[in-house]
């Protein structure tokens, strides 16, 4: 049942929140809340020290307080940061977390500058039929969708991460 729970709780709220940004741009804070209470309740579970927990918790508080700054700068939005904040949890304070935050960024930059290419080119996307299949909200909303980096840097990372590997350890 803790394997499950390791194995389905992330990435599944991942999922949901990589998806929920790219079609309503929008990451529920149930997501976020899911995240930390699913932590809270492995990691006692999973044998994890108090220690560790607390370095754990310590990254998801350093992350929020960057994530903090860039939503009042007006550069991330808040459900953005939240998730951001709260997967980090997952990963600790370890070489993993700057992986994570590595990989998010540099997906994310490349995201930023694919929206930006598809809106400049928004009728020609129209003239080729493709519009369709983008969401409305991709080629008129004026934020970027970050959720999407968010999600596929945490599904680049999270094998690596000290819950899954202790799960590939069994």
């Amino acid at each position: 049942m803790l394997v499950a729970a390791i194995l389905v709780i992330f990435p599944l709220c991942m999922a949901i929140a990589a998806s929920s940004d790219l079609i309503t741009m929008t990451i529920p804070n149930r997501v976020s809340v899911i995240l930390l209470a699913g932590f809270f309740v492995v990691a006692p579970l999973c044998g994890m020290p108090l220690e560790q927990i607390g370095f754990h918790l310590l990254a998801g508080v350093a992350v929020f307080a960057a994530v903090f700054a860039l939503f009042a700068l007006n550069v991330m939005g808040g459900g953005d940061a939240k998730v951001l904040a709260a997967s980090a949890v997952w990963f600790g304070w370890n070489e993993t977390l700057v992986l994570y935050l590595g990989t998010v960024a540099f997906v994310g930059g490349f995201l930023t500058f694919l929206i930006v290419m598809l809106r400049v080119n928004e009728n020609s996307i129209h003239a080729t039929g493709l519009g369709h299949y983008i969401p409305k909200p991709i080629l008129h909303a004026k934020k970027i969708p970050y959720g999407i980096a968010i999600g596929i840097g945490a599904f680049v990372t999270y094998p690596m991460s000290p819950l899954m590997q202790l799960v590939l350890s069994r």
